[in-house]
């Protein structure tokens, strides 16, 4: 990693607001850990049984954008990224992807999570989660996927640190 040029989230602020900029700090963690590496680094496993790696969760973050904004608040059937079915899982292997690949498109549900989120006209907005059956709010989805980028991201200061021997931020 070069440098850390994310925006920390403020001490104050609306709910929103400050969902909001916990969630892009937390996406811009995720492209930190990524940055400066090649395919190949970003490719690299963590240890067998598992198949992680910094572009694995690069592609599980994109699917995860899309199930939880795009399939609860536009298109109930939108297809997955990586899988004809519901299955995070798949996004992991990302033995045959590459940075431009993984990135476009976790750069692409991102964008569309922010669309979604700023047309919405208050947290308690309601979608309809189709995995589970049921409604959700805007708030509990940002939760949600702010708290999935937490888990993830802490997982990512392990794989980095066993790309290059980095501590984690």
């Amino acid at each position: 990693m070069t440098s850390d040029n994310r925006i920390g989230p403020p001490s104050f602020g609306s709910e929103r607001d400050m969902l909001r900029a916990f969630l892009d700090y937390h996406r811009a963690t995720l492209a930190m850990k990524c940055e400066g590496l090649t395919d190949e680094e970003l490719r690299q496993q963590s240890m067998p049984p598992s198949t992680l790696s910094l572009l694995g969760l690069v592609r599980h973050m994109a699917e995860v954008e899309r199930a939880w904004f795009r399939r609860v608040f536009e298109d109930n059937d939108a297809p997955m990224v990586w899988s004809d079915k519901i299955d995070f899982q798949a996004a992991y292997d990302a033995s045959e992807s590459t940075r431009d690949e993984a990135f476009g498109a976790w750069d692409a549900e991102v964008e569309n999570s922010r669309r979604i989120e700023r047309e919405a006209e208050s947290l308690d907005q309601a979608g309809y989660q189709p995995r589970w059956g049921e409604e959700v709010s805007l708030r509990m989805v940002m939760v949600h996927v702010l708290l999935e980028y937490g888990r993830h991201n802490g997982h990512a200061d392990f794989l980095r640190e066993g790309v290059d021997g980095t501590v984690g931020a």
